[in-house]
């Protein structure tokens, strides 16, 4: 059975600078935010030391979004994406790791 994650559209992440971000936060619990958070340092260091790249589900002010690009940055408010857009990490949902 196909999971929600993969009913997502992929987008570029050149067109992430044309979206709109709300200022509410997506997950409900610390656990999940923790769990962001470890990720988010964790595709950082992929993206830094192996030009990896990972996929990062996220949710603009029109519905849920995903890409796939290498994470350059990561702050406690955002992260930097290869090409210098960047997503707010209240919006972002989870971050898959190959």
């Amino acid at each position: 059975m196909e999971s929600l994650v993969e009913k997502i559209a992929l987008i570029e992440k050149e067109d992430i600078k044309e979206l709109h971000f709300p200022s509410s936060e997506v997950l409900a619990s610390v656990e999940m935010k923790k769990k962001r958070d470890a990720d988010v340092a964790m595709g950082m260091r992929l993206g830094n030391n192996h030009r990896g790249k990972v996929k990062i589900i996220f949710e603009d002010d029109k519905g849920l979004k995903a890409v796939e690009t290498t994470i350059w940055v990561g702050t406690e408010k955002s992260i930097t994406l290869k090409g210098g857009a960047f997503i707010p990490i209240h919006r972002i949902h989870e971050i898959r790791i190959y």
